[in-house]
C-alpha cells in the first residue's frame, strides 16, 4: 500500500495557472455581461419580435453566469464567508434560471420551426406572385399585340384585305414559318385553301371536311396542336430533312358572311366555321406557349367580328345600288306618268270641247222638239234620244270629275253660299222623277240650320243630288226622306274612324245629311264596294250606270273633310245613305234673306233615271234627268 500511487496527491497552489483562471473569468463575466445589453438593444429596435419575456430570462440567466463567473474571481485566495454565501446564492440562482430557460425553449422551439414553416410559406407566395406577375405581364405584351393586330385587321373593311393583314400581321408578331386559311366550299364539303403567308402552295387545294381533325377544331372553341403530317397543316412543301414544327389551328366563325373562295363570295355558307393554321419554324426547338395560342384565339374572334363589319358594309351597298337603280326606274316610271297625265289631260279636254258642244246641241234639239206636236211613236224616239243623250253626258261630265280628283288637280271652290237653296234645288231636280213614279219625297230641315255656311255649293250640291238619285232611282214604291241637321260638339266622337277625325270649333261646323229609302237595298257583302269605281254592288239590280258616282261622292267629301257611309238591312229592306262634311260659319246671313233664286247644276253619274218623263233643259244648254 506503501507503494500504490492510485491517488493523485494534492497538488499545490501554482500562481501561473491561477492568474489564467482568474484572468479567464474576468473574460468570461464580461462577455457575459456584454451580451444582455445586446439583447436589450435587439429588442428595442425590434419592436415585432412576439418573444420578449424570453430573451429576458435569457438575459438574466446570462447575467446570473457572468455573476458566478465574476464572484469566483474573490475566491482564489483566502475569503471571508459573506463571499461564501455570495457565491452560492449566485450559483442556486443561476441554476434555477438556467432550468426554467431550458424548460421554456421545449416550448418555443416548436413556435420556432412554425416560423420557419411560415417563412417557406411566404417563400412560396412571394415565387407564385412572381409568376403571376410575369403571367400579368406576358397578357399584358399579348394584349399590346392583340390591340395593334386589331387596329390592323380593322383598317379595312374589304374582306379579302382583312384576311391578307391578319396573316402577315400573326406572321410578324408570333415568327411564324408559314399561316393558311381554310375556307369552306360553296357546297360545304371541303374545306379550301383560300389565303397563305409565304405562297409556298397554290391556293385552291381543298381537303374533305369530315376529316377527324377537322370536326376536333370545330368543336373546341380553343386553338388546338395538331400534328404536322394531318391534311390541314400541309400547306407548304417538303424540301429535305428538318425538325417537323408544331402546328396550331383554330377555328374562325362566320357571322353571317358569305362563302370565302378564291375569286367569288357566294351567297350562302354550308358552314359556320373557317379553319386558321399557323405553323412555328421547322429549324428550331420552339414549341407553343399558351399566351401564343390565347393571342390566337382573341385575333380569330376578332377576325369574325371584322368580316362580319365587311359582309354589313357590301351588302349596305349593295342595298344602296340596288336602291339608286329603283331610284332610276321610279324617276323613269314618274316621267312617263307625268307624260301619260299630261297625255289623259289633252284628251280630256280635247274630249270636253268635241263631244260635250255637240250632245249639249243634241240635248237642248231633243228638248224643243218634244215641245212640238209629235206622234206617240216619234215621241217615244224623240224620249229615247234624249234620255241616251243625258246618260252620255252625265258620264262624260263624271269622268272629267274622276279625272281631276285622280290627278289632284281638283280645287275645291270655297265661297259663301244659301244652304236652304241648296236643298231645295235638289228637290227641284228629283221631285218630278218620283212624282211619275208615284213615290213620296220629303225633305227635313233641322231648325238650326243655318242660312248662310262657307264651302264648295256645287261639290255639296253634286254629292246630295247623286245620293238622293240613286235613292229614287232604286225605290220601285214607298217613299224617300232627305234630312239635314247640324252634328252637335257632344256627337262628334260617335263619328269618328281611322280616316276621320272630327274636333268642335267656332269657326265651322259639321253637316250631316242622311237620305233615306224603301228601294231595294244592298247586301251585306256588297256595302263594303258600294264606294268603288265602276263597281255595281248587286249586280246594280238590273239598272243602268256607269258605277261612278258613288266613288266621285266619297271624294269629293273627303275634300270637304268629311265621311260617308252607307246602311241597309239586306236585299229589299231599303238603305240609308249618310254623309259628315265640314262647313265654315257665315256671319253675314243678310244677303241671303231674300226670295231663294234656283241653281244651276248639272246632274250626276248614277242619278240617270229610266222614267219616261220630259227631261228640264238647264240655262247652259246641259241636260238633267229629272
Amino acid at each position: 500500500m506503501d507503494g500504490c500511487d492510485c491517488i493523485e496527491p494534492l497538488w499545490p497552489t501554482d500562481d501561473l495557472l491561477v492568474k489564467y483562471q482568474y484572468i479567464s473569468d474576468f473574460f468570461i463575466a464580461l462577455a457575459y455581461f456584454s451580451i444582455p445589453l445586446e439583447l436589450i438593444y435587439f429588442v428595442k429596435k425590434s419592436s415585432f419580435f412576439p418573444y420578449r419575456w424570453v430573451l429576458i430570462q435569457f438575459g438574466a440567466f446570462i447575467v446570473l453566469c457572468g455573476a458566478t463567473h465574476l464572484i469566483n474571481l474573490w475566491t482564489f485566495t483566502t475569503h471571508t464567508k459573506t463571499v461564501a454565501m455570495v457565491m452560492t446564492i449566485a450559483k442556486v440562482s443561476t441554476a434555477v434560471v438556467s432550468c426554467a430557460t431550458a424548460l421554456m425553449l421545449v416550448h418555443i422551439i416548436p413556435d420556432l420551426l412554425s416560423v420557419k414553416t411560415r417563412e417557406l410559406f411566404l417563400k412560396n407566395k412571394a415565387e407564385e406572385l412572381d409568376r403571376e406577375m410575369g403571367l400579368i405581364r406576358t397578357q399584358e405584351e399579348t394584349g399590346r399585340h392583340v390591340r395593334m393586330l386589331t387596329h390592323e385587321i380593322r383598317s379595312t373593311l374589304d374582306r379579302h384585305t382583312i384576311l391578307k393583314t391578319t396573316l402577315v400581321e400573326l406572321g410578324r408578331t408570333l415568327g411564324l414559318e408559314e399561316c393558311a386559311l381554310w375556307m369552306p366550299s360553296r357546297s360545304g364539303s371541303s374545306l379550301q385553301l383560300s389565303h397563305t403567308l409565304r405562297h409556298q402552295i397554290t391556293v385552291g387545294s381543298s381537303v374533305p371536311i369530315n376529316l377527324p381533325v377537322v370536326n376536333q377544331v370545330f368543336s373546341s372553341n380553343r386553338a388546338i396542336i395538331i400534328p404536322h403530317t394531318s391534311p390541314l397543316a400541309r400547306i407548304r412543301p417538303l424540301a429535305g430533312r428538318y425538325v417537323p414544327p408544331e402546328v396550331a389551328a383554330v377555328r374562325v366563325p362566320l357571322l353571317h358572311l358569305s362563302n370565302f373562295q378564291i375569286n367569288d363570295w357566294p351567297e350562302l355558307s354550308a358552314k359556320s366555321f373557317a379553319i386558321m393554321v399557323l405553323m412555328l419554324p421547322s429549324d428550331s426547338a420552339r414549341k407553343w406557349h399558351v399566351h401564343e395560342l390565347e393571342l390566337v384565339e382573341v385575333v380569330a374572334d376578332q377576325v369574325a367580328v371584322a368580316l362580319s363589319h365587311a359582309a354589313i358594309l357590301e351588302e349596305s351597298m349593295r342595298a344602296r345600288d340596288l336602291l339608286m337603280e329603283q331610284n332610276v326606274a321610279l324617276d323613269l316610271a314618274r316621267r312617263e306618268a307625268e307624260m301619260a297625265i299630261r297625255a289623259r289631260n289633252d284628251f280630256l279636254a280635247v274630249m270636253n270641247h268635241e263631244m260635250r258642244t255637240p250632245m249639249n246641241a243634241i240635248i237642248a234639239l231633243s228638248s224643243l222638239l218634244l215641245e212640238t206636236e209629235l206622234t206617240p211613236e216619234q215621241r217615244l224616239m224623240v224620249e229615247t234620244v234624249l234620255k241616251s243623250s243625258n246618260l252620255l253626258a252625265t258620264l262624260i261630265n263624271d269622268v272629267l270629275d274622276l279625272s281631276k280628283l285622280e290627278d289632284g288637280s281638283l280645287e275645291l271652290e270655297i265661297k259663301a253660299f244659301n244652304l236652304h237653296a241648296v236643298f231645295k234645288e235638289v228637290m227641284s231636280f228629283i221631285k218630278p222623277i218620283a212624282s211619275i213614279k208615284r213615290l213620296s219625297v220629303s225633305v227635313m230641315l233641322a231648325p238650326d240650320l243655318p242660312l248662310c255656311a262657307i264651302g264648295d255649293e256645287k261639290r255639296l250640291m253634286q254629292t246630295i243630288l247623286n245620293i238622293s238619285g240613286n235613292a229614287v232611282k232604286f225605290t220601285k214604291e214607298g217613299h224617300i226622306t232627305l234630312v239635314a241637321s247640324i252634328v252637335k260638339a257632344d256627337s262628334l266622337r260617335e263619328f269618328r274612324t281611322p280616316e276621320f277625325h272630327p274636333t268642335a270649333s267656332d269657326d265651322h261646323f259639321y253637316l250631316k245629311v242622311q237620305v233615306k229609302d224603301t228601294g231595294c237595298g244592298i247586301g251585306p257583302q256588297d256595302v263594303p264596294h258600294v264606294f268603288t269605281k265602276f263597281a255595281h254592288p248587286g249586280g246594280n239590280r238590273g239598272l243602268n250606270g256607269s258605277g261612278l258616282g258613288l266613288a266621285i261622292c266619297k271624294r269629293f267629301v273627303s275634300l270637304m273633310g268629311g265621311h260617308i257611309w252607307i246602311d241597309s238591312e239586306g236585299t229589299g229592306r231599303g238603305c240609308t245613305a249618310t254623309f259628315v262634311v265640314k262647313l265654315g260659319v257665315c256671319d253675314n246671313t243678310n244677303t241671303y234673306q231674300q226670295q231663294v233664286t234656283p241653281l244651276v247644276w248639272p246632274s250626276s253619274a248614277d242619278s240617270d233615271l229610266s222614267a219616261p218623263s220630259a227631261p228640264k233643259v238647264l240655262p247652259d244648254g246641259r241636260g238633267s234627268t229629272s
